[in-house]
């Protein structure tokens, strides 16, 4: 092989590597490294602003920000590209800029959270973006422990999935429990379905309503805990 050939092929090999590898990697890094970039994004915030209250809410919203992004790249059906990973980025930094003030934080520090899953780790990095803003979570792994826990304290806002072995509707089954004794705590399903036929359903039974995305689940967090009881 002459050495132009075997340059062309080298730089073909090298081409198709970047291909490859370039989404893994930003993925990885995000992941990997996701509390050192909001460290460093908080610091820039620091030397940027200096006005009265605008320095920690620059902080909360690069943290917020930067557990949002993990979020969504680690969600199962998302997409893998560079180009739809800084999308992704753009996306849940605009979420976090236009939902964060000064009095949404004020808010947020007074507010408790009950999150109902029976798998809490899938939801740990949407679940640090709520509490960099400041909401504080009481988590349950059942409909049962969840009600038992209903009755011990009043909570803001009830987040919870839809199936639970061995309720399929485990979801509904806590809410329509709820409803029917008259408590009204604001309700929000977290599961893997976001189509208007299932939003629709859960507005039915007296949810605020259904996502299946990081960034939107933010976004009716935050403007249900402003909003109050329903």
């Amino acid at each position: 092989m002459s050495t132009d050939g075997f340059v062309k092929v080298v730089e073909a090999l090298t081409h198709l590597l970047g291909v490859v590898l370039w989404p893994a990697i930003f993925v990885f890094m995000l992941l990997r490294y996701r509390s050192a970039i909001a460290d460093f994004v908080s610091n820039l915030g620091k030397f940027s602003f200096k006005a009265a209250g605008i320095e920690a809410t620059a902080k909360v919203r690069a943290q917020a920000a930067a557990s949002l992004a993990a979020a969504s790249a680690s969600r199962p059906d998302s997409a893998t590209s560079p180009q739809a990973t800084l999308q992704e980025t753009r996306l849940a930094a605009q979420v976090v800029t236009d939902a964060i003030t000064p009095s949404v934080i004020r808010r947020a520090e007074r507010s408790t959270v009950l999150w109902v899953d029976d798998r809490p780790d899938n939801n740990v990095h949407v679940r640090q973006a709520l509490e960099a803003v400041g909401i504080s979570f009481v988590l349950s792994t059942s409909t049962e422990d969840a009600l038992d826990q209903i009755n011990r304290q009043t909570f803001d806002l009830i987040i919870s999935d839809m199936g639970r072995p061995p309720d399929p509707r485990a979801g509904y089954t806590l809410l329509d429990t709820l409803r029917a004794s008259g408590n009204r705590t604001p309700f929000i399903i977290y599961a893997g379905s976001r189509s208007p036929e299932h939003q629709e359903e859960s507005r039915q039974h007296g949810a605020i309503g259904c996502t299946n995305r990081p960034n939107e689940l933010f976004e009716m967090v935050l403007s249900a805990l402003g909003r109050g009881p329903q």
